[in-house]
């Protein structure tokens, strides 16, 4: 094993309050990509905490990108425990008449994060299963349990539909999402166009040409159009080459009840269910006992579809959550926010360079310190819930968002990480099970021009390999 020389750790006055020189083949690699060392946080802590192996410019607030999910997730897992689990009530408006329900159903949500469609469809059998098959009235959604989750979803980079982008709802479903499909017809002549899922009040113009010639172009030459109030026209346009395989992208469409609606209209309809009304929103009184409740993945299941694969719409619903069970409805993110500082100060941390936007790090506002990074990581890998924080990260280079780097390093499979990516930021936070059989916490940020575009990741990547070798 390589050995590492010492590194110097000296006081400095102001934000960065340790500056280390950089280990030579950490340093080569910003030299060679003309990142300053002033635009790069690094910490590396071992076994026990006390003084860092390494820390560089370990207490100036940087954007995490993702890697703040990190801080979320924690909090969420020490304040609800990881058998936390959301509802989603389902009301009977009216009165039974043996398979008919004359009046309206009503379905209650809670916030749940994976409500997706197969979940959805499993809850609409089981009011089947009671017997049900005719809804003489509407459908009543109510999602009122959020009630500051509106606003603009492309405000972070002008892309309202991009499904990263989609804004918490108590009653979310299925992200909101719409996978297109797109393939040849089997005579030759046109695109077929899928979607999944099939929803009832999306209406679909396809304007696609077939082109001759080789794979290629954004998107394999397709344009998604959104339009209309209500976001439920789709607009599909461009040339897709006749030489492309069957090709899919997701979007998002509607509004989050008009969505829940479409969805409900279609699966009830397979599910063989009558539905002679419509739908709108309401509140269901708190006075009435739900007919059905349904129950999401537990917590830890949750944490580890977000840490993995840095599920950005499902940490934003993790946040209204933590808000709700703190003080009560209704959710908002001010709430979650605040139980976030509140959760770090009784834990006796220093959250000063600490700024949350929406908890997911979909922000250029979000701010935290390598060191307190690293001061979180130490305390998140201790009892009781230290093994499930540390198994929601992605196995280095083998799953989730790591997959495919480290290439055939000895590090490989040896951490369990975070990233975090946006224009102009690179970042890296978990914990790397060096060769020695000593664990070390690593937090990096980069924020430098270009830092997203392979030149961060590559200092990333090797600092995971140096911390690897370390005694």
């Amino acid at each position: 094993m390589r050995m590492r020389p010492a590194i110097l750790l000296l006081s400095c006055i102001g934000w960065s309050t340790s500056v280390a020189q950089l280990p030579d083949q950490l340093q080569r690699i910003l030299s060679a990509h003309d990142i300053p060392p002033a635009n790069v946080s690094v910490v590396v802590q071992g076994p026990g905490a006390g003084q860092p192996v390494l820390a560089h410019h370990a207490r100036q607030p940087r954007n995490p990108a993702s890697v703040i999910k990190l801080v979320t997730t924690w909090v969420g897992l020490d304040v609800l425990g990881p058998t936390y689990t959301w509802p989603t009530e389902v009301y009977f408006l009216g009165d039974r008449n043996g398979w008919r329900l004359d009046g309206d159903l009503a379905i209650k949500g809670y916030g749940d994060p994976f409500l997706v469609t197969e979940e959805f469809r499993k809850l609409l059998q089981a009011v089947r299963h009671l017997g049900l098959t005719e809804i003489g009235g509407d459908l009543v959604i109510d999602d009122s349990l959020f009630v500051d989750a509106g606003g603009d979803p492309g405000e972070f980079d002008g892309d309202s539909f991009r499904t990263y982008n989609v804004l918490p709802n108590a009653l979310l479903i299925n992200y909101k999402a719409i996978r297109y499909q797109f393939g040849i017809y089997p005579d030759g002549n046109g695109i077929l166009v899928t979607t999944d899922p099939v929803l009832a009040n999306l209406q679909i113009a396809n304007r696609l040409n077939l082109a001759s010639g080789r794979c290629r172009g954004y998107q394999a030459g397709i344009t998604v159009d959104v339009r209309g109030e209500a976001a439920d026209r789709v607009f599909l346009s461009g040339d897709f080459p006749a030489a492309c395989a069957p090709y899919s992208l997701t979007r998002s469409a509607l509004q989050h009840d008009s969505y829940a609606y479409g969805l409900f209209a279609t699966l009830w309809r397979e599910l063989g269910g009558v539905h002679a009304g419509g739908w709108r929103r309401g509140t269901v009184r708190e006075d009435l006992e739900p007919i059905l409740v349904w129950e999401s993945p537990p917590l830890l299941e949750v944490i580890r579809s977000i840490n993995k694969f840095s599920n950005n719409v499902m940490t934003r619903q993790l946040l209204y959550t933590l808000g709700v069970e703190a003080s009560g409805r209704p959710g908002t993110r001010a709430g979650g926010v605040d139980v976030i500082h509140d959760h770090l100060a009784s834990r006796g941390l220093n959250a000063d360079s600490l700024v949350i936007d929406n908890g997911a790090g979909l922000s250029r506002r979000t701010r935290i310190s390598a060191q307190l990074l690293a001061n979180i990581l130490e305390l998140a890998q201790q009892p009781p819930y230290g093994a499930e924080y540390v198994a929601s990260m992605s196995i280095g280079g083998l799953d989730g968002t790591t997959r495919r780097r480290f290439g055939d390093a000895e590090a490989l499979g040896q951490s369990h990480l975070k990233t975090g990516s946006l224009d102009n930021v690179a970042a890296i936070a978990g914990y790397v099970h060096a060769a020695s059989g000593a664990t070390y916490v690593v937090a990096a940020m980069i924020n430098s021009t270009d830092a997203h575009r392979g030149t961060g990741g590559e200092f990333l990547d090797e600092l995971v390999k140096w911390a690897y070798e370390l005694p």
